[in-house]
């Protein structure tokens, strides 16, 4: 979708040095056009605004900034909420122009009164970009350089390295936990913002969300996902030995289990075949809205080889099980072209609580894990058998690569929230906000606005799905281009921005 609206031509015909850019589907409120990422607020200084993650006391800072602050908020986002949380610390200045010390100490302030997982990037007309990441370092996001085209160095801030390999940066460096950098025309500061907390990276990231050819907090994403495939294989083993089954083959869930299933293979000696076909023009099911929806795109996306499954009993190797839906349509799939009998691998540990920091995990009711045994969710979704990883063994395959990182957010797997305040009552809240039922009522409403105005008036309508099946490697982006300079089409002069001080003078 991103290659078909920003073509070469589009790309060539933006003006200006630094922009910033966003994908991804909101965790947050609904899937509306209104709410469609990067968000901008004229007062002060002109300030565009990306996140990755999700804010868990939004109500009181919406309260805040209503009565305190006077931003009215147009939208169900906690990212429209970060950015006023900015522009409203930015504004007690009460400067004309600010400087690189208020910035920090901007936020700085954010970090103590926003609690949750957050990686940001802001951009200030004519001052530069302003990157920062949650005091946990719960969402992920680096930084990378390469030489300009006249000189000096152009920076990219992302969620994932792969995004800055495949545009030619390199020197790619994650942004630490509570950091902000400062990127402007002529340099870059950084510095730690934060009051020290736990480094907890979301392990999720590793599991499903990461491209593999990604590298993220120094961890290699298909390093981790091979040594997942290894530890897998010792625990399927031990319960083979209990089920007293035999299994003829390993067939993976494409694509994210592709590589631990292979690995898990060569482990238990057990040949591995690509048992489905993928059809790569159906987006992400887990995240579709409603039970029948999914339903139908995974016989949509995937289509069974029956050559591989016949006759045979089967190993299928997925990175997770959600709701439940895709494993039991596959499970079907399988033993509808002739598998004789159907195991289901999971190489993660049962997910039985709601992320609430940033990926779009439904209520906990929702979950098939929640309340139910193995042999339960076995029966559910139809599998002789369903094996998982255990929390100890995924939590090693990743922090063996970089032993630095002493715990990771587990969150989905315990119920344990790095951050606090997660009580009782958000998460009530949240479930109210994300069940399908919630979802299906808010689509309706939507649908029903836009029937509303249909021949009337001609500007922007909102659509419930804008951003939903976008991967997630390209979800947070911010460049900034030292080389362009000014010209009559270029950037307005000193005098009619806000900014450093000598930050547009000697160009």
């Amino acid at each position: 979708m991103v290659r078909d609206v920003f073509d070469a031509p589009a790309v060539a015909g933006l003006k200006g040095w630094m922009g910033v850019g966003h994908v991804r589907y909101p965790t947050a409120g609904s899937s509306a056009h209104a709410e469609a990422q990067p968000f901008y607020v004229n007062s002060p200084y002109g300030i565009v605004f990306a996140h990755n993650g999700n804010i868990v006391n939004t109500p009181s800072l919406r309260q805040y900034l209503d009565v305190d602050a006077h931003r009215h908020i147009n939208t169900d986002s906690d990212s429209e909420l970060l950015l006023n949380i900015l522009a409203n610390n930015l504004q007690k200045t009460g400067k004309f122009r600010i400087n690189e010390e208020d910035i920090f100490t901007a936020v700085g302030d954010l970090t103590r009164t926003c609690i949750g997982a957050y990686a940001c990037v802001a951009m200030i007309a004519g001052f530069g970009l302003i990157v920062f990441r949650d005091p946990n370092g719960i969402r992920p996001a680096g930084i990378a350089t390469r030489k300009g085209a006249r000189g000096g160095l152009d920076y990219l801030v992302a969620s994932e390295s792969v995004v800055a390999q495949g545009l030619g940066f390199t020197e790619w460096e994650d942004v630490k936990a509570g950091e902000a950098i400062i990127i402007t025309r002529n340099n870059i500061s950084r510095r730690q913002v934060a009051q020290p907390q736990a480094f907890a990276p979301d392990i999720f990231e590793h599991v499903y969300f990461a491209r593999p050819d990604s590298t993220i907090d120094g961890i290699s994403v298909y390093r981790s996902r091979m040594k997942m495939g290894d530890l897998l294989a010792e625990t399927v083993k031990k319960e083979l030995v209990k089920a007293n089954i035999e299994i003829d083959v390993v067939i993976p869930v494409p694509d994210t289990s592709r590589t631990a299933a292979l690995n898990c293979a060569q482990a238990l000696n057990i040949p591995y075949r690509e048992g489905f076909v993928k059809n790569r023009y159906v987006g992400r099911t887990f995240i579709m809205p409603g039970q029948t929806q999914r339903r139908k795109n995974v016989r949509r996306k995937l289509n069974a080889m029956p050559e591989e499954f016949a006759g045979k009993t089967v190993m299928l190797v997925d990175d997770s099980i959600v709701r439940g839906t895709t494993s039991k349509e596959i499970v079907q799939m399988a033993k509808d072209v002739g598998a004789k009998r159907v195991i289901f691998a999971s190489c993660a540990p049962p997910i039985r609580y709601s992320n609430v920091y940033g990926i779009d995990m439904p209520s906990p009711h929702e979950l098939i894990a929640h309340g139910r045994t193995t042999e339960e969710i076995a029966e559910h979704i139809g599998a002789d058998l369903v094996i998982y990883q255990t929390l100890e063994d995924l939590v090693e395959s990743c922090r063996q690569f970089n032993p630095v990182i002493k715990q990771f957010d587990c969150s989905v797997f315990t119920g344990e929230y790095v951050t606090g305040g997660v009580d009782e009552r958000y998460l009530e809240h949240i479930q109210r906000l994300r069940n399908d039922n919630a979802k299906a009522k808010k689509k309706q409403q939507t649908f029903e606005a836009v029937e509303a105005t249909e021949g009337g008036c001609s500007g922007p309508m909102n659509g419930a799905d804008s951003l939903i099946s976008m991967h997630r490697s390209d979800s947070l982006m911010g460049l900034a281009n030292h080389s362009p300079k000014l010209g009559a089409t270029g950037m307005p002069s000193p005098n009619d921005t806000i900014g450093l001080h000598n930050s547009w003078y000697g160009q």
